[in-house]
């Protein structure tokens, strides 16, 4: 869907080619794309006549296993991490597709499997190294540059180049308690209504995704639609884990479960399927307080329209440690919202975009009346056009936190060199 020619393409071996390279841009005039995993579904990786600076080489991952540190460059996927953390039985609070860039996931926020548990993404952010516009390198951490260090955990690639992140990373056992739940369509309205009261007594260290799709053929769970309640349990206390799941699937009695032990990297790859390269894409996101009669119509009906592969969503549970952060401690919007919903396509013939884009703003419209208000950047399509950059970052951030924003857009990018993203505009 986004289809752009750049003028040229710098592939960084190693951190000392982020300057030069954001020196070129500057000094010819030529807009700079920032790619980092590739993952970004708003096309934000590359650009027309301009420079792309590709950091994917960039992706080794260092773990400290007694400071339970890990130390990653700009390059590294999700599945980088886990592949490194694993052995270790450690793990970051991360995204929940393999393929999906650390960086961009955790400039944006970072919501997973984990976020009951441990938090966003940047909840666990210890520090940041940063190329700045003017090529100079700046740490950001609670100690040394802390403004910046609080706009980079959740407004997005707005400042600079991170060249190097250091993490938080939490016990996890060998194996997990996980697995999904499988409604068919006569038990999906018993079934949510079953959700909301189990979701509201919950530990942290259960989080959970609700999904709706029409699962892929390698899966063998048919052609129609179904609702898929996915689960992962964090804490080693494995028997309470397992009652709780116990606990939901005699409230909801599933059509069909999976409910084997899985290995941490098996599980945050289990999505993967939905979003091979190259898949035509188009996302709205939007956060809600309560599963009540009114809201679950809506989704359901939503549900019920689904009868074709390519077009899919999501509720997140949130709450728990997600929830306890400050909603000023941050960027990322509406820590008090109890479910997020995502709505994605991961089609791949073009004469699907109107149809598929259509049905995924259809759908969103009709969730404003249950809408909390919350956006979150990584749940984005390409939308809207630059001149609404402004009221785009408003409708995210809302007026304080924007204004703080700005500011640091004027200090460390005010020429607003870092602009292909979901832009804060320096004025």
């Amino acid at each position: 869907m986004i289809d752009r020619r750049p003028a040229a393409v710098v592939q960084a071996g190693s951190e000392e080619d982020i300057a030069p390279t954001i020196r070129l841009a500057r000094d010819q005039g030529l807009p700079l794309a920032i790619r980092g995993g590739g993952h970004n579904v708003a096309g934000n990786g590359t650009v027309d006549d301009g420079i792309v600076l590709a950091l994917g080489d960039l992706n080794d991952v260092q773990v400290d296993p007694v400071a339970r540190e890990v130390h990653v460059g700009p390059g590294a996927t999700l599945a980088d991490v886990d592949r490194a953390t694993e052995p270790h039985n450690l793990a970051v609070p991360i995204g929940v597709v393999s393929g999906t860039g650390v960086a961009g996931l955790t400039l944006g926020g970072g919501v997973g499997w984990l976020t009951r548990a441990y938090g966003l993404t940047v909840d666990n952010l210890l520090s940041a190294d940063v190329i700045t516009a003017n090529g100079e390198r700046v740490r950001a951490s609670a100690t040394e540059n802390p403004e910046l260090f609080w706009g980079l955990r959740g407004g997005g690639g707005n400042f600079g180049v991170v060249s190097r992140f250091t993490f938080r990373a939490h016990p996890l056992g060998p194996e997990l308690v996980t697995g999904n739940l499988i409604y068919a369509v006569d038990r999906w309205a018993d079934a949510l209504r079953a959700y909301a009261a189990w979701t509201a007594g919950l530990p942290d260290a259960m989080t959970s995704i609700i999904s709706f799709l029409v699962p892929p053929p390698d899966w063998d769970l048919g052609s129609e639609v179904l609702m898929l309640t996915g689960f992962a349990w964090a804490s080693p206390d494995r028997a309470e884990g397992k009652r709780l799941v116990d606990a939901l699937v005699a409230a909801a009695p599933p059509t069909a479960a999976n409910l084997e032990p899985t290995s941490w990297t098996g599980w945050q790859s289990a999505a993967d399927v939905l979003f091979p390269k190259g898949s035509r894409a188009y996302w709205k996101n939007t956060s809600f307080d309560r599963l009540d009669a009114a809201t679950i119509e809506t989704i359901l009906a939503r549900a019920r329209m689904l009868t074709w592969q390519g077009v899919a969503f999501d509720i997140h549970h949130m709450g728990g440690a997600f929830g306890r952060v400050a909603e000023d401690a941050t960027p990322f919007p509406s820590r008090d919202a109890q479910y997020w919903l995502n709505i994605y396509g991961f089609w791949r013939d073009p004469s699907d975009d109107a149809h598929h884009a259509d049905w995924v703003r259809s759908f969103a419209a009709d969730m404003d009346a249950h809408a909390s208000g919350g956006v979150y950047l990584n749940f984005l399509g390409r939308e809207p056009g630059a001149g609404e950059a402004r009221s785009a970052a408003l409708a995210v951030y809302g007026p304080q936190k924007l204004e703080r924003l700005v500011a640091l857009k004027r200090r460390y990018d005010p020429d607003n060199v870092f602009r292909l993203n979901h832009n804060i505009p320096p004025g």
